[in-house]
């Protein structure tokens, strides 16, 4: 009725969809730029005056969440802050989620009642005693879960890292019933749905991934990931992947434009030559590679998370690739490229959720120097250089770009590139999209290696007081 008897309309820019949700439709008004009286309009309904500053509050939160954007914490180190300075660190910056290799209590306590989505993981070891011994599931749930949810928001536990790409058979065997028991013991205890279940998996599970609409699996581990997707599409969780355009350009530094490819740099793009798409950077065409894979198996509905990426700032003198520049290239590009919400080719407007790595530098892993060098953070939490990662730097988010239509007649060569699977053939590769080893060598919880095994609910209430206040 004061709609039809005053007229009032905002015609500002779209609301935000969490307005619509906290305000019913008939507080929608359209103010005309002629109201007759200003202080009868306040007085009729004094809410109508704060819809804009509603919007701009609304914005700026939305503005400042980030849930596409998480990290990730290894400790194979002996130089690490202690977790509260940690969790402490990471709420200075635009950082949403934190991925664990194990299941620190220390740490999870620490992460408490920060907002920051937590992902823990079960390690290699327990992996016969998960799939063997359904009570092993229920007593790591009661022990890595249960006391800490939901002040420490965990949403994810990875059951094993890069099990598939590991060589060992009886792990693969048995990792399917190892993941479906402890899904059956979060449901157990009503935390099925609110907790996910996955694992985590190299690019090398892929025999072909260029150009990105022919990305597929290898065929020998058909039987254990058909299993897997069948879990991941059923459960609603994450196909979990680790793609390092690092290891892409260090094992072809000479293909034409790989570094600035690799860096999202400017360059010419790559066409795939089965859909036409353009691609301007090569971790959307690793990324769509495996979209691809997952739509060829049957598995469409599966969403993809980024588990690791990340590019070293140092490395030996025979590296190729590590530096300041290329890391602050890599990974300020990348956190670019996923706010301006562009997405990839075969997945537009949309950024996956992606877990840098690392949040600090892991002083006792072992191999090349630039295993030690893919940390953000020193241990006394300054930068190792500005990713852009601090909160101030968040609203500052590029504009979406859409790649350029496709120019056939300048498209590079793509011819595909099959590797065979591992147990067969040497792990050497010249793939521009998929490297030989893709990623750092597997972060193992830090007693593992060293024993051989929300703020927007507040500002929600926050708002609403201020209104309460006004009115």
């Amino acid at each position: 009725m004061l709609n039809r008897l005053y007229d009032f309309t905002f015609n500002f820019c779209p609301l935000p969809p969490l307005y619509n949700a906290l305000f019913p439709p008939f507080h929608s008004f359209q103010i005309s730029s002629t109201l007759p009286s200003f202080n009868m309009a306040f007085l009729v309904f004094p809410s109508a005056i704060l819809l804009p500053f509603i919007h701009l509050f609304l914005t700026f939160n939305l503005a400042n969440s980030e849930p596409f954007l998480g990290v990730n914490y290894g400790q194979v180190a002996d130089n690490l802050p202690p977790p509260s300075a940690t969790a402490k660190l990471l709420q200075s910056t635009a950082i949403e989620k934190v991925r664990l290799y194990g299941s620190d209590p220390a740490i999870i306590k620490a992460l408490a009642n920060t907002g920051k989505g937590i992902v823990i993981g079960t390690v290699n070891g327990d992996v016969p005693s998960l799939a063997s011994d359904p009570n092993f599931a229920k007593i790591w749930v009661a022990t890595n879960v249960i006391p800490y949810y939901p002040a420490s928001n965990i949403i994810l536990v990875t059951v094993g890292n890069e099990v598939i790409t590991s060589n060992e058979q009886d792990l693969m065997n048995q990792l399917v019933p190892a993941v479906q028991n402890v899904q059956n013991a979060l449901d157990a205890v009503s935390l099925g749905g609110k907790v996910k279940v996955s694992t985590v998996h190299s690019m090398a599970v892929l025999s072909n991934s260029e150009p990105p609409s022919a990305g597929k699996f290898h065929a020998e581990y058909n039987t254990v990931l058909q299993g897997l997707l069948s879990f991941n599409n059923a459960t609603g969780s994450p196909f979990a992947i680790n793609p390092y355009p690092y290891f892409a350009f260090r094992d072809d530094p000479g293909r034409a434009e790989n570094l600035e490819y690799c860096l999202f740099q400017p360059n010419s793009g790559r066409v795939d030559s089965n859909s036409n798409l353009k691609y301007m950077n090569m971790f959307d065409a690793q990324v769509d590679a495996v979209r691809s894979a997952l739509d060829s198996s049957g598995f469409k509905n599966v969403e993809i998370v980024v588990a690791e990426t990340g590019w070293p700032y140092k490395g030996d003198n025979n590296e190729v690739g590590p530096s300041l520049e290329n890391a602050k290239g890599y990974n300020s590009g990348l956190i670019s490229h996923l706010r301006s919400m562009v997405g990839t080719p075969l997945m537009p407007g949309k950024s996956v959720d992606t877990y840098l790595f690392a949040l600090y530098d892991e002083d006792l892993k072992p191999g090349p120097a630039s295993e030690r060098a893919f940390g953000l953070y020193n241990p006394d939490q300054s930068m190792i250089y500005d990713a852009g990662l601090s909160q101030q730097q968040q609203i500052n988010t590029t504009s979406p770009v859409m790649a350029p239509i496709p120019d056939l007649s300048k498209s590079p060569e793509t011819t595909p590139v099959v590797s065979n699977p591992p147990e067969t053939t040497p792990n050497v590769s010249k793939s521009p999209v998929v490297p030989a080893r893709a990623g750092p060598r597997p972060t193992a919880n830090k007693a593992e290696f060293l024993h051989g095994a929300t703020a927007l609910p507040y500002s929600i209430i926050f708002f609403t007081v201020f209104i309460l206040m006004l009115l």
